[in-house]
């Protein structure tokens, strides 16, 4: 195993399509890393629900906002602006919207929900 790796979201390992999104992923030494564009008017209970069920999204998120804004809307009752330049974790159980008319766009860090985001279960 190398000491050092880098890749490119330019170069994905995997692209995804899904309604009014992209996601590219690429896999490290041991570890993947995932850049998103929502579209406005994306919204995880219409444009991934559909594809993996349930009432809410149950992936845990830890990430870094680089455009846009993102509304979370978390079970207990919590709700969340994310905007660009914020660090976020967000735990399972969860909606989230693109607010505003900007594409909302992000890097995320958790290897399982890389490997699971919007595929079906």
């Amino acid at each position: 195993m190398p000491g050092a790796i880098s890749k490119r979201f330019e170069n994905p390992d995997e692209t995804r399509e899904i309604s009014k999104g992209t996601f590219y992923d690429v896999q490290l030494e041991t570890s993947k890393a995932a850049k998103v564009t929502f579209q406005p008017g994306w919204r995880w209970s219409e444009s991934v629900k559909p594809t993996v069920g349930g009432d809410s999204c149950q992936m845990h998120h830890i990430g870094y906002a680089l455009a846009g804004m993102l509304h979370v809307t978390a079970q207990d009752g919590t709700e969340l602006d994310i905007s660009t330049g914020d660090a976020y974790e967000i735990q399972p159980g969860h909606d989230a919207w693109v607010s505003g008319e900007v594409p909302f766009e992000a890097l995320e860090f958790d290897t399982r929900t890389i490997e699971g985001f919007a595929k079906p279960s």
